[in-house]
């Protein structure tokens, strides 16, 4: 017998007829590990990936064939992909696998170039970033999610203070649903103009007395960074959803600050 026949003889199990009549929400493959290749602006750059894949399994059907949405993934790694692209794929993979509901997330690493403020100098900062794109009831979404690093300093502690004032570190988390496209700059550019200063990996010593600066100049609390997002987003017309949640690593205690905006 040959690899074909063979194969056709084989009892396939996840088809057969499941009699507890329960519908699953959401089933497949999580955490894979895979390679992505994503427009950012004009380059094309390759990273890798963590993957969640599933579809909605009907009441009536055993199981959903797993090895079919690893075929995907893998048929998949020589496409560059935006939001546009993923959304059309989301379908591909759902005839795969005989479903009308499922989602594809993605979580990778992507990188913008920066120049120094001063100096001028060149550098990669990196971006952590997911993808979401779901199909559910005829109706498919995406939201697309950035973390971006920048720099916040207190106002109360420059207020009461007879010099310096703490500052540190901060992550502003958006994630936001469009159905037209927005570009990775734009979505770090969110973040950074709201903060008491954008940060970069590759500064001279002109560069970090600007930096410094330009924080002391621009002081703000957890509560400010995120409302000054949530303005930015509001007045974008290509924002449908959002959520944004920034974190100030405390430089002067050993816990940090939180705030969350929504628009759902």
């Amino acid at each position: 017998m040959n690899a074909p026949e063979f194969a056709l003889s084989m009892v396939d199990t996840q088809s057969k007829v499941d009699g507890r009549r329960l519908p699953i929400q959401r089933v497949g493959v999580k955490d894979v590990r895979y390679p992505l290749q994503l427009r950012v602006g004009r380059e094309l750059q390759t990273t890798t990936a963590k993957w969640n894949l599933d579809v909605a399994l009907s009441a009536d059907q055993k199981g959903t064939h797993m090895s079919r949405l690893l075929q995907w993934l893998d048929a998949s790694r020589n496409i560059a992909f935006d939001v546009a692209e993923l959304r059309a794929q989301l379908i591909g993979m759902l005839d795969a696998l005989h479903a009308s509901e499922g989602r594809i997330e993605a979580s990778f690493t992507f990188f913008v170039r920066k120049r120094a403020p001063v100096s001028g100098v060149e550098s990669l900062l990196d971006i952590q970033a997911r993808w979401q794109v779901h199909r559910h009831a005829g109706i498919t979404t995406s939201w697309t999610e950035v973390v971006v690093p920048v720099k916040s300093l207190c106002p109360c502690s420059k207020e009461i203070s007879n010099y310096g004032a703490h500052n540190q570190r901060s992550h502003i988390t958006i994630c936001v649903e469009h159905d037209e496209p927005i570009e990775w700059h734009e979505m770090v550019r969110f973040a950074e103009e709201c903060a008491s200063s954008e940060i970069w990996p590759l500064l001279k010593r002109a560069d970090e007395k600007w930096v410094t600066e330009r924080a002391y100049e621009r002081p703000k609390f957890v509560e400010d960074l995120v409302r000054d997002v949530a303005l930015l987003l509001n007045a974008d017309r290509r924002v449908l959803r959002y959520s944004i949640d920034v974190e100030n690593f405390e430089s002067i205690h050993n816990h940090s600050a939180f705030a969350r905006i929504e628009r759902m």
